[in-house]
This record gives C-alpha cells, structure tokens and sequence, in this order.
C-alpha cells in the first residue's frame, strides 16, 4: 500500500496509464488508508462502493486506450459541492440528511475527465471558519502535531480543511476545496500542501452551496504545483448557468510551468509585514525572496496602502451576502424542520437549532449591517473601500509580473484555541483576504517548518486570470524550498 500511497497525482496518472497499476488497485488503497486515519475526521462521507464502480469503469476505459485526463485518479470533494445522490450537508444540522438531485458543475467536470470520488470532506460550516472546527460533524485534525505541543491535536485551517487533512494524510491523491477569504490556502499552509485559489470565475459556482457570492471560488488541494495544473485544468471552463462564470480561454497550466521566473519582476509589498508577526514568518518570506532572486527574478518593493482595511471590509461584505444566501434554509423546502406555533416560530426554531454559532454570528453581522440606516454606513462604504483594494493591485501589477506574500500569520494553533475569541480566528485571514476581495489568483506552497515543526506556507498571487504566471512562480518556490518533511503518522506507512 505505500508504494502506492507515495505516488503524487501525476506520478499516478502516468503509472495508470502505463497499466503499471489499476484505478481499483490504487481506490481501495486509498479507502483502506481513508478507514486507517479515521481520527482525522477529515470526511463527512466516504462513498467506497461508488469509488469502486467509478475505479473499475476507468479501468475498462484505459483498458481501451481511452480516458480523461484524470482517469482513474481517486479524489475528495468538499462537502460545500453538490453531488447527485450523495450526502451534502456543507457541514451544518439544517443540510443533515439532503441528497441533491443534481451534480455541481465543477464536480461534473472532474468526472467526464475520469476522476473517482472516495467520499465528501469535513469544513467549517457554509464555509464560515478558519479552522474547520464548527462543523456539526465534529473538528476535522491536522495530520501534523507540534514537537512542542505534546500531541494535542492542532487544527488544519479552514474552512477547506477536511480537504487539506485528506491530502497531506494521503487519504486523498488530491480534493477539491473552495476560497471564499483564504479557505484553500490558509489550509494548505497549516498542513504543508499545495492550495491554489483561480481568479474569480474561473471555476463555475452552479451546484455549490454558496456562503458569499462574490467572493467564493473553487479550486485544488493537491501535494504538488504540477498536481495542482492539472485538477485546475480539469476543474475550470465556462458555464452558462453560472452568470459570473468567465468565458476566458484557459491556457495549457501543466506546459506553463516549464517557463520558470528568469527575467520576471515580483513584487513585496511593505504591508505584509504586520505587527505581532512572528520571526518565523518574516525569515520564511525572505527565504522566499532570496530563492526567487536566485532562479532569476528581480525583486521589487511594492506598496498596496489600503491592505489594512482588508479584513474589515470582508468581513462587512462577506456576512452581508451570507446573510442574503442562507435565508432559504427555512425549514419549508429541504433539510431540517424544526415545528413552532406559527411560521415564524417554525423559522427561528429551524435556524436557531440548525445554523452553529458561528453561522448564526455571522448571519446577524450581514442583517445588521444590510438594515435600513446602517446599508450607506458599512456595506456601501465597504465596496468602496473593496474598489480601492482592487485600484492597489491594478496599480501594482502595472509594475511586477507577480506578488510574494506570506500565507498566513502563524503555523497552525490548537484545536478549540481561538474558538471564545472571534476576532483573534479572523485575523488567520489577514494575508488572504485581500486577494479575495479583488478576485485575484493566489497560491499557496509549502516553503518550510516552524520552530515547532510545522509547515509554513508562502503566497503568490498573480494578475486575474493570469494563473499560468502563479504557478510558474509557485513551481520555482517549491523546487527551491524542496519540501520533503512529512506528518510523523506518515512513518512506516
């Protein structure tokens, strides 16, 4: 089972093709190991009989010569997707037991492209966390533990966290996750995985369960930038049902990355380097920088001034959509029902037993905020601000081919850490959010270990659109960092 396990997304693909191994040899691999780490809590629902049928289906095809370009490769999906016939909760006790009649486009992509489904990942709920840990399901746990932590189980980021367990556990080749301020890469950083957030529109949003629409973008999880191409390309296209969906050409992802950086200029901006940031994080980011010198790039210093209002414009925007997205889970069409004397009792017994605290927070912060007296006060004047982030990064693209940024402020904290401080979990965000905001590409790529032995991740971030240059950059981070370290229950695997 190993040497099985060992094999990256394309190393697999390329043994699969070869008949060197089958989809079924590799898919039951994967469900046992899936079954092995089920202390990880990494899935909300595993879906062995339908890998296997989907795994024996590709064997049949690549039999014939046939196949997509991720034929036979087992995957996870995060359970914000909807997948026909199959359970999608996105982690919350008012979606417990709905089944949708229909698939996610982007799910529908990856099948027609071969790819087998092992099962639906725990998330924070609707997305809403950083750390995975409001799930109904229960806290989803971090592959790594700290060498000083003396085992305690340490979170993997969120909201895409069960995404990101899944992978750096090697309970999954690779899984989908969507970003709505960081979601994919925070995660990748705190489990020392590859996390690649596509410009806006890239990757339909039909079929996902939405948490703030103008913001959430699907995208990989993967253990490489390679990897990472590859789903991406399988992943994204335009989609008519999807009114935001991009009808931009995709260029070849996987041949861009042979291009690497000589001659390109990437951008530092001063903002990054916030106060409280520890040591660790500024010495990996200039690791980063002086690997990128290397390889050929110039450095140059940049200036994106309205960065520090990021995080309290996203969170007026995000809740304030959210609050509009999640007012269908009344209690009269699908999921939970919770009776009352009257309609609006069954409404607020519904919600108040269904949504966690969290959700409920949130929601009230974007009703409040979206009220009459308060819209002109703290949305309007968010979006304006939002337009000003995005005037920052026009204006710094005009002068660099890339941006280098830490991922995230810390490696990653305890399970329940930060749960009784609300604010102290949003500040994880601090170094995403504002790519989120202005639909920009962003990347995550492991780079190294903390003091404690934990993965620290760098970002690069790209014009939109311009997801080729991300990964030529986040290729020669990875090639320099060469990041081989692997969570202790990986040994004798």
């Amino acid at each position: 089972m190993s040497a099985l396990l060992e094999l990256d997304l394309i190393a697999a693909r390329d043994a699969l093709r070869a008949r060197k191994i089958t989809s079924t040899e590799l898919t039951a691999a994967y469900l046992a190991r899936i079954e092995a780490t089920a202390g990880l809590n990494a899935f909300i629902t595993v879906t062995a009989d339908k890998a296997m049928a989907m795994a024996a289906a590709s064997d049949a095809r690549l039999a014939k010569g046939e196949g997509g370009a991720l034929e036979g490769l087992p995957i996870a999906i995060k359970d914000l997707f909807c997948t026909e016939g199959v359970l999608t909760t996105a982690a919350s006790r008012i979606l417990d037991g709905f089944k949708p009649t229909y698939e996610s486009t982007v799910t529908g992509n990856l099948w027609r492209a071969g790819a087998v489904m092992l099962g639906k990942t725990n998330m924070d709920e609707f997305a809403m966390g950083s750390s995975s840990g409001t799930s109904f399901y229960g806290p989803a746990i971090n592959p790594w533990r700290g060498a000083q932590d003396a085992g305690a189980p340490l979170v993997p980021g969120g909201s895409s966290g069960g995404s990101a367990a899944a992978v750096a556990g090697w309970s999954a080749l690779a899984a989908t996750g969507t970003d709505t301020g960081g979601s994919i890469r925070q995660p990748a950083s705190f489990t020392g995985i590859v996390g690649l957030k596509p410009s806006y529109g890239r990757c339909s949003r039909w079929g996902i369960v939405a948490f703030a629409s103008s913001l959430d973008q699907a995208g990989p999880m993967t253990r490489t930038v390679r990897d990472a191409a590859v789903m991406l390309s399988a992943m994204a296209g335009h989609d008519p049902k999807d009114s935001t969906s991009a009808a931009e050409a995709l260029p070849d992802l996987e041949a861009s990355l042979e291009a690497g950086v000589k001659g390109l200029r990437i951008g530092v901006p001063a903002e990054y380097r916030v106060d409280g940031m520890p040591s660790e994080i500024e010495e990996i980011w200039t690791r980063g920088i002086a690997w990128l010198r290397d390889a050929g790039a110039e450095i140059v210093d940049i200036s994106l001034p309205h960065t520090r209002y990021a995080l309290p414009t996203y969170y007026i925007v995000a809740p304030a959509e959210a609050s509009s997205n999640l007012a269908r889970y009344d209690g009269v069409r699908y999921g939970l029902r919770v009776e009352g004397e009257n309609l609006s009792a069954m409404y607020a017994n519904t919600r108040g037993a269904g949504f966690g605290a969290e959700v409920q927070r949130r929601v009230l912060i974007g009703t409040y905020v979206l009220s009459a007296g308060y819209y002109d006060a703290y949305y309007r004047k968010a979006q304006r601000v939002r337009a000003l982030i995005r005037r920052d990064f026009d204006e710094a693209f005009g002068k660099v081919d890339a941006i280098l940024t830490p991922t995230a402020p810390s490696d990653a904290f305890a399970v329940g850490a930060n749960e009784d401080d609300p604010v102290k979990m949003y500040l994880n965000d601090v170094f995403t959010v504002p790519a989120s905001l202005a639909g920009l590409p962003g990347m995550s790529v492991p780079a190294g270990l903390s003091a404690r032995g934990l993965p620290l991740g760098l970002q690069v971030l790209g014009r939109m659109f311009d997801e080729p240059m991300v990964l030529r950059v986040g290729r020669a981070i990875e090639n320099a960092a060469a990041f081989t370290a692997r969570p202790a229950m990986l040994e004798g695997v």
